[in-house]
C-alpha cells in the first residue's frame, strides 16, 4: 500500500469515528428528548421551583376573662431585590439608585442601630453590583408597626414592585404575662436527644387545635442557590389555629405566684407549688410552681402540682379517718392513747423495734378521734387504723381504692404523675410496717393535684371531679367545643361520714394545728396540715433532716367555693412545720380571693348593714364611695352630688356627708387616700407634694384658707 492510500485510509477511519460519535450524540439527544423528556423536565422544574410550607399562626390561649396568656404575633424578615424596576440596570436606574442609596442606608442605620450608615451603603452597593435578587437587609425581624415605618424609606417607598422590598412573614409566640403559669400554659422546646420539637402544657395537649393548617408558597431558585418567593402572596393561605379558653384567672394567678415566691425566698426551700380550684366546677383558677436555681433565685421549670408524685404526709389522714368512720370502725368521739406522741412498733417474734412513730409535738395521752385529727397525731392515726384493720389490711386498702386515690385524674394537660398506694400483694409490702405508715401518709405517693382533688370532693358534697384547665375551644370567636368536669366518683362516702370529716377539717383550723396561722374572723376555713419527712433512698426516713410541708383545704367552710393546696419542699430557714411554712401561703391567697370575690361576701350579710360593725369609708370621690356601697348592697341615707364625700357611721345606717369648699380656698383632704387628695387639690388648681403612706392626717395649708392657684401644698399621710 502506497503512502497516498495509507493516508486516505486513516482519514476515512477518523471521519467514520467522528460520524459514529455524532450519530451517538444525536441518538442520545433523541432519547433524552423523546423517551426521558418528561422525567428530566420534572426534575428541572423541581430544582428551580418548589412549594414550601407557610406556618399557620398558632391559636391564642386565653384566661377565663379573655386576657391573652399566649398568642402568635407576626414578625417580618426583610429582603431586597436589587434589580427591581426602579433600580434596574438602565442608566436612569443607576442614577436613581446612586441618588437615594445613601439616604436609605442612613434610615436603616438609625432604625436598626447595629451598624453605621456607611456600612449599610457599602452593603447595598455591593449587592447591586452582584445583581443580588434576595439580599437580607438585617437579621432582626420587625413588627407590623415597624414594617409600615420601613415602607416609607427611600427607594423602598416606590412600592413592592419598583422599590424591591421582599417581605417574608414569620410567627413568633408571645406570652404577654411573661412567666405567669408558664409550665401550665406551655411552650415549644427542642428535645436535647433527637432535636425534635416538644410542646409543653396546654400548647402540647391541644396542639392539633392550636397549630392550625399550614399554607403553601411557591419559591424559585436564583443565582447562588438562594430561594425567593415567586409572588408576594401565598399560593395556599394558611388556616390559623383555634383559640383555647383556659380556666386561669390572671389576677388570682398573679397573687398565687407572688405569695408563693415570697415564702420560698424566706424559707429557701427547694421548690413549691400552689393550686387554687373552684369547688363546684373543678376549674383551676391558679397554679404556680417554682424551682430554686443554683443562683438561689426561683423560676418556673417544672409543674410539680401535676407531675411530682410524693408521700403526702398528714394531709393523707383525711382518707384514713374517712375510711374508719365510713366502715363504722370508729366515731369522732372514739378514744385512743396517743402516748404523748411516741410509739414503737415491735416484731412479735423477737421483740425488736421495727418502726418508730413520732409526732411533731406532744398531743397528750387519751385523745378523741376528732382531737387526734386536729392535733395531727401520727401515733393516734396509726393506732386507729391498725386496731381496725390489722386482721384484714387489704380491706383498708380497698377502701382507699374506692376513693380512686390509686388512679390518675386523666388531666387535660400531659405529664400527670402516677399515684401509688401499696396493696398487701405488692412486692414491697411490709407486714410489720406498711399498714401503720400508710395510715399517716407514708409508703404512698400522690401528686399535689390528686390530693387536692380528694379534698375538693369533701367540699363538693362527696362528688369527686377531675380538675379542668380548659373551658372551651373557639374558632373565629365561636365556641366549637365546651368542656365540663368529669365525674371520677359520684359519692366518696356517706353523707353522715361526710358531715363528720368536714367537722374535723374545720376543727383543724379552729382548734388544731392551723389555729394560730390560718384561723380568721372574716371567713371560715377547713383543711389539714401535713409535715412529711423526706426519705433518703435505702437509708429511709430521718437519714437527712428534710421535710415537705403542705396544707390542703377549702373555704369558706360553711359554703365552699374554692379549694387549695400548698406544698413547699425542704424549707431550710425557720420552722419546717406545715402550719408555719405552707399555712401562711394558704391564708394570704385565701384572703385576697375572699376580698375580691363578692359572691362569697354576699353570703354573709350579717357583716354588712344592720350589724354594729359598719364598713369604714375613707373620705374621697363620691362616685367611688357610691360604687362600693352598691357592691355591698348598702343604701345610703343621704347622697350628695358633690365630687367629695365623707362616710359617716350612724346607728341608722351609712350617711354621705357632703363636703363643700369655696372656689379660691383650699379644700379639706383630711382622711382621704393619696389618689383622692391629689384629685381634689389638683382640680382646685394647687400643686401637691406628699410624705408617708395611708390616709391624709395633715396638710400644710389649712382648709378654707384663701390661696392662689399654683400654690404648693404639702400633705402628710399615715
Amino acid at each position: 500500500m502506497n503512502i497516498r492510500a495509507n493516508i486516505l485510509l486513516r482519514a476515512y477511519l477518523a471521519f467514520g469515528l467522528i460520524l459514529l460519535f455524532a450519530l451517538a450524540v444525536v441518538v442520545q439527544l433523541c432519547r433524552v428528548q423523546m423517551v426521558q423528556g418528561k422525567k428530566w423536565r420534572a426534575m428541572a422544574d423541581s430544582l428551580s421551583t418548589k412549594y414550601v410550607n407557610v406556618e399557620a399562626a398558632r391559636g391564642n390561649i386565653l384566661a377565663v376573662d379573655g386576657s391573652l396568656l399566649a398568642t402568635s404575633v407576626p414578625e417580618y424578615e426583610l429582603h431586597m431585590d436589587m434589580l427591581a424596576a426602579a433600580i434596574d440596570d438602565s442608566k436612569k436606574g443607576d442614577a436613581f439608585f446612586n441618588e437615594k442609596v445613601d439616604s436609605l442606608a442612613l434610615c436603616l442605620s438609625k432604625f436598626f442601630q447595629d451598624r453605621s450608615a456607611r456600612d449599610y451603603e457599602r452593603m447595598l452597593r455591593s449587592a447591586r453590583s452582584d445583581s443580588a435578587r434576595y439580599v437580607l437587609l438585617n437579621k432582626a425581624k420587625v413588627s407590623y408597626r415597624q414594617l409600615k415605618q420601613i415602607r416609607q424609606f427611600p427607594i423602598i417607598r416606590m412600592g413592592k414592585y419598583k422599590g424591591g422590598l421582599i417581605v417574608v412573614e414569620k410567627n413568633k409566640r408571645m406570652h404577654p404575662f411573661q412567666s405567669m403559669a408558664l409550665r401550665t400554659i406551655g411552650y415549644k422546646m427542642t428535645d436535647t436527644k433527637d432535636k425534635k420539637p416538644i410542646n409543653v402544657g396546654l400548647e402540647g395537649a391541644y396542639a392539633d387545635y392550636i397549630e392550625g393548617e399550614n399554607g403553601k408558597r411557591l419559591m424559585h431558585r436564583i443565582a447562588g442557590g438562594i430561594w425567593m418567593p415567586v409572588n408576594d402572596e401565598d399560593e395556599v393561605a394558611a388556616k390559623d389555629g383555634a383559640d383555647i379558653m383556659s380556666t386561669i384567672d390572671v389576677n388570682l394567678q398573679d397573687v398565687a405566684q407572688k405569695v408563693l415566691k415570697k415564702q420560698l425566698d424566706s424559707t429557701q426551700a427547694d421548690f413549691g407549688t400552689v393550686v387554687l380550684m373552684e369547688v363546684a366546677t373543678g376549674e383551676v383558677r391558679a397554679i404556680a410552681n417554682y424551682t430554686r436555681t443554683t443562683k438561689g433565685t426561683y423560676e418556673e421549670r417544672m409543674n410539680y402540682a401535676i407531675a411530682q408524685s410524693a408521700e403526702p404526709g398528714s394531709t393523707f389522714k383525711l382518707a384514713s379517718y374517712m375510711s374508719l368512720i365510713d366502715d363504722h370502725k370508729i366515731d369522732t368521739s372514739s378514744m385512743v392513747d396517743a402516748q404523748h406522741g411516741r410509739f414503737e412498733v415491735t416484731n412479735p417474734r423477737n421483740g425488736k423495734v421495727v418502726l418508730h412513730i413520732r409526732d411533731a409535738e406532744d398531743p397528750g395521752s387519751m385523745l378523741s378521734a376528732k382531737r387526734a385529727f386536729e392535733e395531727s397525731s401520727n401515733v393516734a392515726a396509726a393506732r386507729f387504723v391498725y386496731n381496725a384493720y390489722h386482721d384484714n389490711p387489704q380491706k383498708f386498702i380497698d377502701k382507699l381504692y374506692s376513693y380512686r386515690l390509686n388512679e390518675k385524674d386523666s388531666l387535660q394537660i400531659p405529664g400527670e404523675g402516677k399515684p401509688r398506694i401499696k396493696t398487701t400483694r405488692s412486692v414491697d409490702w411490709n407486714k410489720l410496717q406498711s399498714l401503720w405508715q400508710i395510715a399517716y401518709g407514708y409508703e404512698s405517693k400522690l401528686t399535689p393535684l390528686q390530693m387536692l382533688t380528694f379534698y375538693n370532693s369533701v367540699a363538693n358534697n362527696g362528688k369527686m371531679i377531675a380538675p379542668v384547665f380548659v373551658r372551651e375551644i373557639r374558632r373565629m370567636g365561636n365556641t366549637v367545643e365546651r368542656f365540663h368536669a368529669r365525674v371520677i366518683n359520684p359519692k366518696v362516702c356517706s353523707d353522715a361520714t361526710l358531715a363528720k370529716v368536714r367537722g374535723m377539717l374545720e376543727g383543724v383550723v379552729l382548734e388544731g394545728t392551723g389555729k394560730l396561722v390560718i384561723k380568721n374572723k372574716l371567713y371560715s376555713v377547713a383543711g389539714k396540715t401535713g409535715t412529711a419527712q423526706i426519705a433518703n433512698g435505702a437509708a429511709g426516713y430521718g437519714a437527712k433532716n428534710e421535710h415537705q410541708a403542705s396544707f390542703c383545704g377549702y373555704f369558706p367552710a360553711d359554703h365552699p367555693k374554692y379549694s387549695m393546696i400548698v406544698v413547699i419542699h425542704n424549707p431550710r430557714v425557720g420552722s419546717h412545720l406545715a402550719a408555719w411554712v405552707a399555712g401562711p401561703v394558704f391564708r394570704k391567697i385565701a384572703d385576697r380571693v375572699y376580698a375580691n370575690d363578692m359572691d362569697i361576701n354576699h353570703k354573709q350579710p350579717e357583716r354588712l348593714v344592720g350589724n354594729t360593725e359598719m364598713p369604714k369609708v375613707k373620705n374621697g370621690n363620691y362616685g367611688a364611695v357610691k360604687q362600693v356601697y352598691n357592691k355591698l348592697g348598702i343604701k345610703p341615707l343621704y347622697a350628695s352630688t358633690n365630687a367629695q364625700a365623707t362616710g359617716v357611721d350612724t346607728s341608722g345606717g351609712l350617711v354621705f356627708d357632703e363636703s363643700k369648699y369655696k372656689a379660691g380656698t383650699v379644700p379639706s383632704v383630711s382622711g382621704m387616700s393619696l389618689s383622692d387628695a391629689l384629685y381634689v387639690l389638683g382640680n382646685a388648681g394647687y400643686k401637691v407634694s406628699s410624705q408617708g403612706s395611708g390616709v391624709v392626717v395633715g396638710q400644710s395649708v389649712a382648709a378654707g384658707t384663701a390661696a392662689k392657684k399654683g400654690t404648693r401644698i404639702s400633705i402628710q399621710l399615715q
